[in-house]
């Protein structure tokens, strides 16, 4: 259970609020770069943490996130025309740079022209494109972090795929469906079994053969390393160890020879959220079997409905639900999918869950320390300014793994080489 005022604190996100403040530290995944896929490429629109903003490339390549509305009178810049290097309002021509300047007013004449642009500047973010990934950094520009070094950006682009999607409820309960590693041997259990992406794996048979996994959760310089615990061969655990990176990045255990799966939560508003889901493997270049796999909506991934970013299956049309599927034990749930198995429950909770009515277990452990650890964050950035874990590019340079050890090794000991980034080194997976 927490308390209302708390989950208030970690579920509004807007402009001034206190966890709005905390993601404002951090580089956040805005759009994907194939949104903008050439110079002078129509505009595109973004909303992030409550904030409604463009995103442009001009015709030189630079790339622009600005206030969506024009400095005149308040029109959508989403209907300008990307032209000779800045975008110019439908409405009466105003146009602006990829820093919000104002470099033409046409109506205006020339002795007053220059002065007056000089005056008009349109909010800002920098955007940088990292992988397959546009990112912005909303925050203070006198504190800009590093760059970002998540490992899913920053292989070659043979091994890395990325898909996002437009998810209908607060971030919060989303990124803590990420963290659960308990439910994945009961609403997962079809996927386990016939998913492209995962089956035939050996840590498959251990998920659906031990239900009751035992948590231990270690603290980690940028957030939290959640080991799931189940019985594998004789004097042997296996473990399933997530690796929490604050705000709103986790990566999931991978399987076999399978890609690493992994996702970033990002608010839109407080009822709202974007989820980036990515594959990526760590020596070598994804099959096209696998591709094909991802863009079909398996794995960590969905269908869409056509020309948005609204998964195929949603809540409109009860995410599709199969009884007659579920009742055959094709799937747990009777939806299709591992992406929209989860979508579909945290949705289900409403836009905000109310968490002063929840009943939390063991299986939980790993969600209550996210939350202490946020609240914590928030509170030292509000009071004292004190830098949030995750920023730094250091924390980034992390695994998941799923491994077999024995019984009498503690799993962050055996596990610690797999759990970080080493060039050229397969990832540790059964």
């Amino acid at each position: 259970m927490l308390k209302q005022e708390i989950n208030e604190l970690l579920t509004q996100t807007g402009p001034g609020t206190p966890m709005g403040d905390l993601f404002r530290q951090y580089w956040l995944p805005a759009l994907l770069a194939d949104e903008l896929p050439d110079n002078d490429a129509p505009p595109v629109r973004v909303k992030l943490l409550s904030e409604r903003l463009i995103a442009f490339r001009d015709s030189e390549g630079r790339y622009g996130l600005i206030d969506e509305f024009c400095a005149h009178r308040g029109v959508s810049l989403w209907f300008g025309r990307n032209e000779e290097s800045g975008l110019r309002c439908a409405y009466h021509g105003w146009k602006y740079d990829v820093t919000g300047q104002c470099i033409e007013v046409p109506s205006e004449p020339d002795e007053r022209h220059s002065s007056l642009c000089k005056k008009i500047k349109l909010k800002s973010y920098p955007l940088v494109k990292i992988g397959d990934v546009l990112w912005a950094y909303m925050g203070d520009p006198e504190k800009t972090p590093d760059l970002p070094e998540w490992e899913f950006a920053t292989v070659p682009p043979e091994q890395t795929y990325t898909s996002k999607r437009w998810q209908e409820c607060n971030w919060l309960q989303a990124l803590e469906g990420g963290i659960d590693s308990s439910h994945v041997s009961w609403l997962h259990s079809g996927g386990l079994r016939d998913d492209p992406l995962f089956k035939g794996a050996q840590g498959n048979k251990y998920n659906l053969a031990d239900r009751r996994p035992f948590f231990e959760v270690v603290e980690a310089d940028g957030g939290l390393f959640i080991g799931a615990r189940r019985n594998a061969e004789e004097g042997h655990y296996y473990w399933r160890i997530t690796p929490w990176v604050m705000p709103n990045f986790t990566l999931i255990p991978p399987r076999g020879d399978y890609p690493i799966h992994g996702h970033f939560w990002v608010p839109i508003d407080d009822e709202n959220c974007w989820t980036y889901s990515f594959d990526y493997h760590t020596v070598r270049p994804l099959t096209e079997a696998e591709l094909q796999a991802m863009r079909d909506g398996h794995g960590v991934h969905n269908e869409y409905v056509p020309g948005t970013f609204r998964p195929l299956q949603n809540k409109d049309n009860d995410y599709m639900m199969d009884r007659e599927a579920q009742k055959r034990g094709e799937t747990y749930s009777g939806i299709k999918g591992i992406a929209m198995q989860d979508a579909s429950l945290q949705e289900s909770m409403g836009p905000i869950v109310d968490r002063t009515k929840e009943k939390l277990v063991s299986t939980d452990t790993g969600i209550i320390m996210a939350r202490q650890k946020l609240w914590k964050a928030v509170e030292a950035l509000r009071d004292e300014g004190v830098r949030p874990p995750g920023v730094d590019a250091e924390h980034h340079k992390v695994r998941s793994a799923a491994v077999v050890i024995p019984k009498d090794q503690a799993f962050i000991d055996a596990s610690r080489e797999a759990l970080t980034v080493r060039p050229g080194v397969r990832h540790a997976s059964v």
